[in-house]
This record gives C-alpha cells, structure tokens and sequence, in this order.
C-alpha cells in the first residue's frame, strides 16, 4: 500500500515537474504566436485599406487559379514561404476562403513553409540544402495543382470581403481587426500550450519511445528504415524547427545513418508537424483529412522515387570500381 502510493506520488511529481518545465518555453511560443498574428494581419489589412490586395490580386490571379484560389492566397503562401505557419495562418484569416481553397492553400503551405530555418535544420542532418527546396516547392506547387484537380466543389472566387473592407472607415476597420484577430490568438496560444505539455508528458513517461517500435511496419511502408522512427515521430509532433536539436543529436551520435536520415528527410519535407499545424489549419476552416493524407502520399512517392536514385547511384559505383 505504501509503495503505491509512493510510485503515484512519483508520477503526480514528474507531472508537476514536466509541466513546470515545458511552461516558459511553451509562454516564450505563445507570445511569439501573438506578436506574429497581430503583425502580419495588421499589415494585411492596412494594405487592403490602401488597395494593395486588390493589386495583388489582379496580377497573381492567373497563377494562382491554376490551383483554384483568389490572388490574395499568393499573401498566405509568400508568408508562409518564408516564415512559418503561424504568418500564413494570420493571412489566411484576413481571407474570405471556403474550406476547399483553405484546404488547398494550407497544404501547399504545410508543404512548404519556413524554408530558411528548416532547410538549415535538413542540411545539418545531410541532405543538400538545394534539393530540398526545389522539393518542398515542386511538391508544394503539384499538391496544389492536384488537389484542385481531385478535391470536390469549384474554384474559390476573389476574396469579396476585402474589398467591402475596403470601403470600411478607417478607425471601425482597425476595431473590426483587432477583436477579429483576438478571437483567433487566444484558441490558438491555449492549443498551442496544451500540445506542448501533451508532447512533454509523453516524453517524460517513454510513451513516444514505445510507439516508436510499434510503428515500425509503418516505417517499412512509407520506405523508410525502421531505425528512423523515433525521429519520425519527433518531426511529426515536433516539427523541423522545434525538433532540430534532437534530430542533429540523433545524426551526431550516430544512431541513424546519413543515408537514412537522407530518406527520412525527403519525407517529412512535406510531412511534419502533423499535431499542431494541422490542428490549428483545421481550426481556421481546413479539411484534416485532405491536408494529411494528401502529404503522406507525396512524401511515399517522394521517398520511393529517392531510393531508386541511391540504389542507381550505387550500381552505377560499383561498375565504375569493378572496371577499376
């Protein structure tokens, strides 16, 4: 009776302590989040005040219809390009998008997004810095194209709602942005804390571990060796960014190999942070379903095509050392 309550007390003290721990980083993201989301829209709207949108607009239409989305989308994608999701995100809610061009639009950004931090973090780990960003963009620019073409319902019409903001005064429209954005931030910081102490939790009790071994025919599926999926999950819950440091200790130590970390790179290229970033797309109207799915049958086809390459590669070594 005293051990068990002894080993509750225990785990009620590494509960404490692994929330206490996860709780300044995940308020240092939180606040980051918040500053980013107001921002990005407040610049988003100023410049629709000014008619700056609808001069994007005209002139990325024709590109962007490719994909079945407004010119504005070009906004979110350029954001979300260079910096993260969260910037792409705040666009998009400036956006008056059905949850058909949302979905569209979050995957070609989930696809490809923060690319100078996370193509630094890939490299670190082995893979060219260049080839991952034609693969990002390529898979992210075919993802959109494909979906519009596969995906139910039409092609999303020009953002209307920007230009009725447009005629807006201008103290009313900065009201109109401020408890609009304020809505979004607070669900959204909530979300992101939650996640952070869940991910941490799972570490702490060796739960991440566990599945880790149990996922390795998934591994197997997805071509990848089954040595990678400790990292595999680290980028799925983690992403690129915030899971850098365990992935470059992973390579360093030498418990994965260049090689694999090479095919697990191709994959979560396009397929990472499947638990924050989805949720918080799905928040904003994205379809779950789509945006996951449609990604892991890119990064499959990526992976595969990536094999095929090193097993060429490697005949193609050895005849020029038989010849030897």
């Amino acid at each position: 009776m005293r051990l068990k309550f002894n080993l509750m007390e225990s785990t009620r003290q590494r509960i404490i302590r692994s929330v206490r721990d996860v709780t300044p980083g995940a308020l240092k993201t939180s606040w980051w989040l918040v500053r980013i989301m107001f921002i990005v829209t407040f610049v988003i709207t100023i410049l629709n005040y000014l008619g700056v949108i609808s001069w994007i607009s005209v002139r990325l239409t024709p590109l962007f219809s490719l994909f079945g989305l407004p010119g504005e989308a070009a906004l979110a994608y350029v954001s979300g390009f260079f910096v993260n999701c969260y910037s792409a995100i705040a666009v998009i809610t400036t956006l008056d998008m059905d949850p058909r061009a949302i979905t569209i639009l979050a995957v070609m950004v989930l696809c490809a997004h923060n690319i100078p931090m996370e193509t630094a973090v890939q490299k670190k780990t082995g893979t060219p810095a260049l080839r991952m960003i034609l693969v990002r963009t390529f898979s992210s620019l075919f993802m959109g194209w494909f979906l519009h073409q596969v995906m139910p319902g039409e092609a999303a019409a020009p953002a209307a709602g920007l230009i009725e903001k447009q005629t807006m005064s201008f103290w009313p429209m900065i009201a109109d942005w401020a408890l609009d954005t304020l809505k979004i931030a607070i669900p959204m910081v909530l979300l992101v804390y939650a996640l952070s102490v869940i991910q941490r939790l799972l570490s702490e009790f060796g739960v991440i571990r566990f599945i880790a071994k149990s996922l390795r025919p998934v591994m197997v599926f997805f071509g990848l060796p089954p040595k990678t999926a400790f990292l595999w999950i680290v980028a799925n819950t983690l992403g690129l960014a915030y899971g850098a440091a365990v992935m470059i200790d992973e390579v360093k130590e030498g418990k994965i190999s260049e090689r694999d970390v090479d095919l697990l790179n191709h994959h979560i290229s396009v397929s990472h942070s499947n638990l924050e970033d989805l949720l918080l797309f799905t928040a904003i109207g994205g379809l779950l379903p789509w945006m996951l799915l449609s990604r892991w049958g890119m990064s499959l086809l990526l992976v595969w095509e990536r094999r095929l390459e090193q097993l060429m590669g490697s005949r193609i070594k050895n005849r020029k050392i038989s010849r030897v």
